[in-house]
């Protein structure tokens, strides 16, 4: 008699016990950092054939990569025979389409030929689905219900680039925001999650494009929202707009998003167009610390558009050559500098120690970082890949230039 209760505590035991899967919300995950922390087993070396869940075809074409919230998975498409921009939602499990949404009609922008017109990934709040387009010379961001309904819309703000058009939201404190650096009246603005109101905005003076996605951390005390572009990496209040720091230059031309290395109180960006570099900068100033907070800088290897990963000891960046680098963290030193197949444009994910990066040929090299180059596995989707990968738990979440692919086991 005694069996049976104990078997059911044992049950409810291991099931309480494991972790809870993490949400994949929005830009290079919760951290917006390409981290994943709670996926123990996330393939390493897969077959396609053998190893994936389920496949889905997705109409139009994007580079924006897909965000997870619970069992629902959230993508944008834009669809060349009619000019839509849309919001899909589909079944984490299955992979269904469950709803296609038109979010907005309009004729579409010239673009760069690595770009697409459906490059800004949205991000959820677990109640509204936000999403960023390019409505003829205007920005649009819009918000959604997890059913499919419009909740708002509205154009903050110009856009000009002859490159086309990305601009990640990031929210924070009720707030939807959005880079809007761009060769015009440049800024960086504020929405009301609830009703789509600017709360704030904040010129960016240098009027040059730059695709941007800031991050946000609490610093030695203050609220940071760092981010490069408009001829410099800045910070800025979040809650307020108003700028901590800048740093000058030191190129034109930013895509790569920073990354924060909270053990070593640095930030890592890279970047860029015309000239290439990596800097690690201290985030502790205010005002100009162009002449006193650059911790190591380093040129060779830099990527533009691939955003880089900071593991443990070590600072990974892989340029858009597919020529990889590895970095002691702290001082810049390279341990190796090593070229994978293709070019890329996807930004680099990390889980268990290991850094996966995903050629623009759809091949994900997995390695281990260290003193020496370690490729542990190389795996081929089969179709071309410029979306950065998610993650949901056990899985691997990629897009494909046709595509949406869901790798291993729940």
């Amino acid at each position: 008699m005694t069996r049976f209760p104990l078997l059911a505590f044992l049950i409810l035991l291991s099931q309480t016990a494991a972790p809870a899967a993490e949400n994949w919300p929005g830009w290079r995950g919760p951290r917006g950092d390409g981290t994943a922390t709670q996926a123990p087993n996330l393939p390493v070396a897969f077959s396609i054939e053998t190893d994936t869940a389920w496949k889905t075809k997705i109409p139009g074409t994007g580079h924006a990569s897909p965000i997870i919230w619970e069992d629902r998975i959230f993508l944008v498409t834009a669809e060349e025979e009619n000019t839509n921009r849309s919001l899909l939602s589909l079944d984490r499990k299955t992979g269904e389409i469950l709803w296609q949404k038109t979010v907005l009609k309009s004729k579409f922008e010239d673009i760069h030929r690595l770009n697409s017109r459906a490059s800004s990934t949205p991000v959820t709040d677990g109640e509204r689905i936000f999403v960023s387009f390019l409505d003829g010379e205007n920005m649009f961001i819009a918000a959604f219900d997890f059913e499919g309904n419009e909740l708002w819309k509205t154009r903050p703000g110009s856009f000009s680039s002859k490159h086309g058009y990305c601009s990640c939201p990031v929210l924070w404190n009720g707030k939807v925001i959005i880079n809007g650096d761009h060769d015009g009246d440049a800024y960086l603005v504020a929405l009301d999650q609830k009703t789509g109101e600017e709360i704030w905005k904040t010129e960016r003076p240098n009027k040059t494009r730059s695709y941007c996605t800031p991050i946000i951390r609490e610093i030695d005390g203050r609220t940071q929202m760092i981010l490069s572009g408009s001829l410099s990496v800045a910070s800025y209040d979040p809650d307020t707009g108003d700028q901590h720091w800048v740093i000058d230059g030191p190129t034109e031309q930013f895509v790569a998003s920073i990354v924060y290395h909270e053990d070593l109180n640095l930030l890592f960006m890279t970047c860029g167009f015309p000239q290439k570099h990596m800097l690690a900068i201290r985030p502790d100033g205010s005002g100009n610390v162009t002449k006193t907070h650059v911790a190591w800088r380093d040129t060779a290897g830099a990527s533009y558009v691939p955003s880089p990963i900071a593991i443990g000891d070590y600072f990974l960046v892989v340029a858009d050559n597919g020529v990889a680098s590895c970095f002691v963290a702290e001082t810049g030193e390279r341990h190796w500098r090593e070229r994978l197949p293709g070019g890329h444009s996807a930004s680099i994910l990390a889980a268990n120690g290991l850094a996966y990066f995903t050629s623009d040929e759809g091949i994900v090299s997995v390695l281990k970082p260290g003193p020496t180059f370690d490729v542990i596995a190389q795996s081929e989707v089969g179709e071309n890949v410029y979306a950065s990968p998610a993650v949901y738990g056990n899985q691997l979440f990629i897009r494909g230039e046709e595509h949406l692919f869901c790798i291993g086991k729940p």
